[in-house]
């Protein structure tokens, strides 16, 4: 066992650990699902440089989305007018039908995005034992 903080994705038996430096540099989308072999729902993450300000907005046909801040400060702009600024912590769920911007206000900012449909599966966890 390693006290070392996990910087590249690792594969276990059932498992994948990672780190998002390890799925990309710069500014832009880092895919999460491919790398950790997630299966259940779409995840990436993006970095975005201070005042980026797409210039249009996009919605999906079917995936709802849950938006979480990790760093910075986005304003995210919906097709009904309104504007709301999520700083680090932030989250915000959106229906697939919904138009969205993010726009990076006054420093560079990472946003992470889980997408899927169909609902929640429940409480179905059970414990176990970790040596």
């Amino acid at each position: 066992m390693s006290d070392e903080p996990v910087r590249e994705t690792i594969e276990g038996e059932g498992y994948a650990v990672g780190h998002l430096d390890g799925l990309g540099e710069g500014y832009g989308f880092r895919k999460i699902r491919v790398p950790l072999g997630v299966t259940a729902f779409g995840a990436n993450a993006i970095v975005l440089p201070a005042g980026f300000e797409p210039e249009q907005g996009h919605y999906h046909h079917e995936q709802e989305e849950l938006y979480f801040v990790h760093r910075g400060r986005v304003r995210m702009d919906f097709g009904d007018g309104s504007s709301h600024v999520l700083d680090e912590g932030g989250l915000a769920r959106v229906a697939p039908e919904t138009v969205r911007r993010v726009v990076a206000l006054d420093e560079d900012a990472v946003f992470v995005i889980v997408g899927g449909k169909d609902g929640y599966v429940g409480r179905d966890a059970e414990q176990g034992s970790v040596p």
